[in-house]
């Protein structure tokens, strides 16, 4: 059995966003691919992704596809989903969909509208979508400009896999499947006012990722300041986690059982080396000990980092 989870043209300015998606129930599948034994594999799709600076990034999935010597459809009811509630979490979109047996060189989910609302220089924010009368859209929605989302509604978007390919026997096999948001979304180069959907989706085995726990305390004697009318807490950071590609994930810290030791967790960690450090919310100078710490995520394994904020101020 297969299942897919997923943990975002020219010159375009990055965002960074995240979620999750699991496929619902499908029924045997009728498209054919080279198979490998007399049995049928299964297949799940779950997706995900990391959380940012979009306010929002709404998606309509019309179909999940393999596509091998043949097509094999996984998912063809529409689906539209906000990849930002998804954030560090996963919905199902395929559940144990069964599949022919064989190698896949592609998996495609086809797109027919999305839009973005993105934040203002102003502190404003502004609505790009694929139509002004996108389905999608909240009522009353004021579309600013043009979403372009080139032939994602005919080829669909392509998913990396791991490897370049999926090889299915008689199994059961679950995806996580990685929405990058931060490098999905950008403005386009020519000035138009539009924004460029280039999706960067990458498939994992769901049983090879890991977990990263991070905790945060208030260092003796150290008081946090007050910004505005609002007195800061621990509540108030962020954990960061930064890959060998520089490319990085944050989860804000919780007190779930009110014992003063705040906690973020990041789920569905791809298999390396990371640095995890806290981030602090605008106009605070702080420091923490040690200021990053260094994990390595193994294989259904997890990690853990602990800090301790030494010193806090406005600025």
């Amino acid at each position: 059995m297969l299942s897919i989870a997923r943990p975002t043209t020219g010159r375009m300015r990055p965002l960074i966003a995240a979620a999750a998606i699991m496929l619902g129930a499908i029924a045997p599948l009728t498209s054919c691919s080279d198979s490998t034994s007399a049995g049928n594999a299964k297949l799940s799709i779950l997706l995900t992704d990391a959380p940012g600076d979009v306010k929002a990034a709404v998606v309509t999935i019309d179909e999940i596809y393999l596509q091998g010597s043949g097509r094999v459809v996984l998912m063809d009811q529409p689906v539209t989903t906000d990849l930002l509630a998804l954030a560090n979490s996963t919905a199902k979109l395929v559940n144990d969909a069964v599949v022919p047996p064989g190698s896949y060189g592609q998996l495609r989910f086809v797109v027919s509208g999305a839009y973005i609302e993105v934040e203002n220089g102003d502190g404003t924010t502004s609505i790009y979508a694929t139509s002004p009368d996108y389905a999608g859209l909240p009522s009353g929605a004021q579309v600013a400009g043009t979403l372009q989302t080139p032939s994602f509604d005919q080829s669909g978007l392509k998913v990396n896999l791991p490897g370049g390919a999926l090889h299915l026997d008689a199994e059961e096999k679950i995806l996580l499947v990685d929405f990058d948001v931060s490098q999905s979304f950008g403005q386009d180069a020519g000035g138009s006012g539009s924004w460029v959907m280039h999706p960067v989706l990458k498939a994992t085995d769901l049983q090879t990722t890991g977990d990263a726990a991070v905790t945060l305390s208030l260092g003796e004697s150290v008081t946090l300041p007050t910004v505005g009318d609002a007195q800061l807490t621990l509540g108030d950071f962020k954990a960061v986690l930064t890959a060998s590609d520089m490319s990085t994930k944050e989860v804000a810290f919780t007190d779930d059982d009110g014992d003063g030791t705040f906690e973020a967790k990041f789920q569905f960690v791809t298999p390396g080396d990371y640095t995890v450090s806290v981030s602090g919310p605008a106009g605070v100078t702080f420091t923490t000990d040690p200021a990053n710490a260094n994990v390595t995520v193994g294989s259904s394994g997890s990690v853990s980092a602990a800090f301790k904020l030494t010193s806090a101020s406005a600025q």
